[in-house]
């Protein structure tokens, strides 16, 4: 938009800078405002008590962020991951326990079981998840196997007639003591190592099934994780996902995905940290002037900003990397490079974004109770998940140092 003058105005400037189209910016601000009167005034609560509202995901689900993905005959949006990403940046702002709750379900599960299903998976699964009234989890890491999650992997299943039975542990899931459907990984033919990996969808109730223990963490605490075990586990053969032995396939299509959907809790988060400490420093008052006065603040301030926007346009381009790239292309070359990029750039620096806006609110932000707490605690999952800090380089490094 321009005023008589032909110059943009100064509310659309932002949309401007971050090439975000109108559609775009309209998909983000009415994320924005669904977070901030829906999911926002869960978040104390969630982190208190580590309580799971669950009136939550079937109210997101009616008002269709879920799906987003997923074609409109699975009760989808027929969107895609750059609209994905701008919605999960806009709830991560309000309640980024949430969001990772909400990417875990529309991503590592919903997407996963969408690209690699058949027919008959989709139309079982899909409409309930689209409509938040089944929620999804990714089984991969384990006790003994975090960054070498396939060469590790202990887990098993083996063919008896109609079904499999799977036998083992997965640690650190998201959404594991609530989820209705898990898609996890198991070994079908231990002498082929990470080649002999399979895809399965679970359901709860399956025999054999059970969460063993929920884990309480530091940060991210309403977003529920928990120990699963499968102890003689019946699946049935028609929840094989993909084909038998190919599930390394699906696993490294999918982390890159990941990799770059987790981007956005950290912008999402960064912003709001910057938005805390710009309100503060505004009102607090020392020496008889507001703290907004003082140069090292504003400095400190100022710092946060350019970080922050750095991000956002970081994280715009891996998503629209991920748009333009068939999942056969997942796990190597560009993408495989720029997605670890693109996360460890965006959890390195939201580490930079909340120290000082910890720093700007002093004393209050070391309270646990205060908001800038929360997010504070929230900085550490986001160097380790999706493969750590360094797994992230090691992968930048070894796909710019090949021959």
């Amino acid at each position: 938009m321009a005023d008589s003058s032909g110059a943009a105005s100064s509310g659309n400037l932002l949309q401007i800078f971050a090439g975000l189209s109108d559609g775009e910016q309209q998909i983000l601000d009415e994320a924005d405002r669904f977070a901030r009167r829906e999911l926002y005034p869960l978040a104390q609560r969630m982190d208190d008590e580590e309580w799971w509202p669950t009136e939550i995901f079937p109210k997101i689900g009616a008002t269709g962020y879920f799906g987003i993905t997923a074609p409109e005959q699975y009760g989808g949006a027929g969107l895609d991951i750059f609209s994905a990403g701008l919605i999960l940046q806009a709830f991560s702002r309000s309640n980024h326990a949430l969001g990772l709750s909400w990417v875990a379900h529309e991503n590592l599960c919903m997407n996963n079981i969408l690209r690699n299903a058949n027919d008959a998976q989709r139309a079982r699964y899909l409409p309930a998840m689209n409509k938040g009234l089944s929620i999804g989890a990714l089984g991969l890491t384990e006790p003994g196997a975090g960054s070498d999650a396939l060469g590790s992997m202990r887990t098993t299943a083996r063919r008896e007639g109609d079904f499999y039975i799977l036998n083992g542990r997965k640690l650190y899931i998201t959404n594991g003591p609530v989820a209705d459907v898990l898609l996890v990984y198991a070994k079908t033919d231990k002498d082929r190592g990470q080649h002999g990996i399979s895809a399965f969808i679970i359901e709860k109730d399956f025999p054999g099934f059970k969460v063993a223990q929920k884990l309480e963490k530091m940060g991210f605490r309403g977003s529920q994780t928990a120990e699963l075990v499968f102890d003689d586990c019946r699946v049935p053969a028609e929840n094989l996902l993909g084909e038998e032995n190919r599930g390394v396939k699906i696993v490294m299509s999918g982390l890159d995905l990941e990799r770059a959907m987790i981007a956005p809790i950290c912008l999402g988060i960064a912003e709001r940290a910057l938005e805390l400490a710009i309100d503060y420093a505004r009102q607090r008052q020392q020496f008889g002037k507001r703290i907004a006065d003082f140069q090292m603040v504003q400095s400190m301030i100022a710092q946060m900003y350019t970080w922050v926007e750095a991000m956002r346009l970081f994280t715009y381009q891996v998503l629209r990397a991920c748009n333009s790239v068939d999942e056969s292309q997942g796990g190597r070359g560009d993408i495989h490079k720029l997605t670890a990029a693109g996360v460890m750039f965006a959890a390195d620096t939201m580490n930079k974004v909340l120290d000082y806006g910890v720093q700007v609110h002093g004393g209050i932000g070391y309270i646990w109770e205060s908001e800038i707490n929360r997010l504070y605690r929230s900085i550490k999952l986001l160097e380790i998940g999706a493969g750590t800090t360094e797994v992230r380089k090691m992968i930048i490094a070894g796909e710019l140092l090949k021959p």
